[in-house]
């Protein structure tokens, strides 16, 4: 009882207040990660496994049987369920993998502002734990292995002001990785292809397209909807991550 009072004191102990000019780094450089090309083919990887989760976690919440998740090589994903073909719940399972990345940040920026990094990066290895029995394939087994390694090794060794950086990376990376893929899936749309993503109605057709199949409404606007949601994130984020900066924009109005 003692070691586990301990890890939990461990675990949901305040972080120190990183420097405006620290936190302002972080998000130069998950900003980059995010543009670059080369470096982006790599990291998209968590993206993806978020992309996926979120489409996992949907269908089991409404009522699906999930069967499991793939990561390809290429970085594209596929989350297989089972279910009605049609109703709400396959609508909000189709619909939750170009959000949840951005979510997913919000919710690291909402802990980040509480200063609760290493509490944050205990429950990214949480869900990554759930994510690897979901796992269907052995690039996919390797891919959350690598990940759960790399987040275990600083939650368990870095002192806290390492974790507090590592986690305002990790946050700003989702917030800004989730945009990046509702582009790349309208460049896709636009010149015919099909996107990558949940394939839980068994087509090749991108999240959008099957969404406008199930609802009528044009994939098009799932599209901007999955940028509204993504871009509003990143806004609310960037205000707890870095709250100086609504003090800012206030005195500016002013």
């Amino acid at each position: 009882m003692t070691t586990l009072a301990n890890f939990w004191d461990r675990v949901t102990a305040t972080g120190p207040v990183l420097a405006t000019w620290l936190v302002a780094l972080t998000a130069a450089v998950a900003f980059a990660v995010v543009a670059s090309h080369r470096v982006w083919h790599v990291s998209r990887n968590v993206v993806t496994l978020a992309h996926e989760g979120g489409h996992a976690v949907v269908s089991v919440a409404t009522g699906r049987r999930l069967d499991g998740i793939r990561l390809h090589s290429d970085t594209s994903g596929v989350t297989s369920s089972r279910g009605k073909s049609h109703g709400a719940g396959l609508v909000l399972t189709t619909a939750a993998g170009y959000v949840t990345p951005s979510l997913l940040g919000l919710g690291a920026a909402w802990l980040l502002a509480a200063r609760h990094a290493t509490f944050l990066l205990w429950l990214v290895l949480l869900l990554l734990a759930a994510a690897f029995v979901a796992i269907r394939n052995a690039y996919g087994f390797l891919a959350v292995l690598a990940t759960a390694l790399l987040v275990f090794l600083i939650s368990r060794f870095a002192s806290l002001r390492a974790q507090e950086v590592f986690a305002y990376l990790f946050a700003w990376f989702l917030l800004f990785g989730g945009i990046r893929p509702i582009f790349e899936l309208q460049r896709r749309r636009r010149r015919g292809g099909a996107a990558s993503g949940a394939r839980t109605s068994g087509t090749l057709a991108s999240d959008a397209d099957q969404l406008a199949l199930l609802t009528g409404v044009p994939g098009g606007a799932w599209v901007f909807g999955f940028a509204v949601v993504a871009f509003a994130a990143l806004i609310a984020g960037s205000l707890w991550l870095l709250p100086g900066l609504s003090h800012w924009l206030l005195s500016a109005r002013t």
